[in-house]
């Protein structure tokens, strides 16, 4: 910003004619630079952002997914998806790119060094040529000249940089104005560990609800199963239980209390969850399983542990339970879930959310799973997505959702005998299975 004003002062005072030659390409070339920064243009680079974010997110989630591709043979099918999303961008790129290179190459045309002694050097011969200025005079101007284009031409790339800055700063700021969830000004206490869903709905965007007029009760120390197909919201109505979000209408309440009423650290004394998608700090074990109970001791850490069946596990570490996780030791999923189990048994909260993650597990890992389970699951309020139907024969009850909604309600004997969509689920999935052990044998 400060140099090209520097050498100015020169050039007018030898010749006030050839003045304007020289400082023309220092004038045009902004202007064209500023028709690239249009409103059109800009609304065009937002959209750039988006396609770089989705084909970086399609390239990370093909090479996580190597190993399980190349595991079910799915590897051709997994590519082209993966080439699809790269073309897709491809053609977004070329559009946008040739939507501004006319612009951009002649204002870097104009810009460029040999275009500026080309113009200045013809401008300068045709005055002295007219023995309008003496040559020696023409000597300052190419040499000013691009002394003065070359700052104007690092200025437009450091523009880019900005605009790019500012998109990125875009996405941020409407993260960070996401609002957090509201701590209750006047703190209610739970009576009881009874759950409720009053007229429940929710959206994670307006006008696209998931859940629809949720009415649903589970009572203590009872099983509650959520089955349906995939997208049907049964996730999404579990994660209300531990107030990972709350409803866009209606109320959920535990113990005759709304969640928004109860603190969140008062919450998760009553509520503990084990879900599919084990998160784990980068952190010691016996850390991680008080995490949410730090000031536990090491004998308490490790007594759930032992409940767990990960003890002995933690045992051979090279640390033991102060073995940093992926530092000193990686997990396999079954080991990962048993420590979220163990986790949840330190909590020791009589409301229970769990998500089975025993769909990709071995016979033996679900069974040294499901027996941990046991000793959580005994006498608490449960609420459970179930993934396998084999596993909600004993629950109390079973709600069958569909598209956000429940369509039916009941126990495994019931909902068999109504002969409605939880019954062909079950055909279904015998069926299914038949296929599978025909397959084996």
């Amino acid at each position: 910003v400060v140099a090209p004003p520097a050498p100015l002062g020169s050039p007018a005072w030898v010749d006030g004619r050839l003045t304007p030659v020289a400082l023309g390409p220092g004038h045009l070339g902004p202007a064209l630079q500023r028709l690239l920064q249009s409103e059109d243009r800009q609304r065009e680079g937002r959209r750039m952002g988006e396609a770089m974010g989705r084909i970086g997110a399609a390239s990370v989630e093909f090479v996580e997914g190597i190993s399980v591709v190349k595991t079910f043979g799915g590897g051709g099918q997994a590519h082209q998806r993966y080439r699809k999303a790269a073309d897709a961008f491809a053609d977004f790129f070329l559009t946008y790119v040739a939507g501004a290179a006319g612009l951009a190459s002649l204002a870097a045309l104009v810009l460029s060094p040999p275009f500026v002694l080309l113009l200045v050097l013809g401008g300068g011969t045709a005055l002295i040529a007219a023995d309008a200025m003496p040559p020696a005079d023409l000597l300052p101007f190419p040499l000013l000249a691009v002394a003065l284009t070359a700052p104007i031409a690092a200025l437009g790339h450091g523009l880019d940089n900005v605009h790019a800055a500012e998109r990125s700063a875009e996405r941020i700021r409407d993260m960070l104005s996401v609002p957090p969830l509201s701590e209750p000004v006047t703190p209610a206490e739970p009576h009881g560990d009874r759950v409720e869903f009053r007229g429940v709905g929710f959206a994670y965007d307006s006008g696209r609800p998931v859940l629809r007029g949720i009415d649903l009760v589970l009572e203590p120390g009872t099983v509650t199963a959520l089955v349906g197909p995939s997208g049907a919201g049964k996730s999404t109505l579990a994660q209300l239980v531990p107030r990972f979000s709350d409803p866009t209408s209606g109320s959920v309440l535990l113990g005759g209390a709304d969640l928004r009423d109860i603190p969140s650290e008062r919450l998760y004394r009553h509520v503990s969850f084990v879900l599919q998608d084990v998160r784990l700090l980068r952190a010691g074990i016996a850390e991680n399983i008080a995490l949410a109970v730090p000031e536990a001791d090491r004998a308490a850490v490790e007594r759930v542990a032992r409940v767990a069946g990960i003890h002995e596990r933690v045992q051979a570490m090279p640390r033991g339970y102060d073995s940093v996780i992926g530092e000193d030791v990686g997990l396999s999923g079954g080991e990962a879930q048993r420590l979220s189990i163990a986790r949840a048994l330190l909590v020791d909260a009589p409301v229970l959310v769990l998500d089975e993650a025993m769909s990709f597990a071995d016979a033996k890992t679900e069974a040294e799973i499901r027996a941990a389970l046991a000793n959580l699951v005994r006498g608490r309020t449960q609420l459970v997505i179930a993934h396998r139907l084999e596993t909600v024969a004993q629950a109390d009850r079973i709600v069958v959702m569909e598209e956000g909604r429940i369509v039916e309600s009941g126990t495994y004997h019931e909902l068999l005998a109504l002969d409605g969509k939880f019954a062909a689920m079950w055909r279904a999935r015998r069926a299914h299975g038949g296929q599978k052990r025909e397959i084996h044998r």
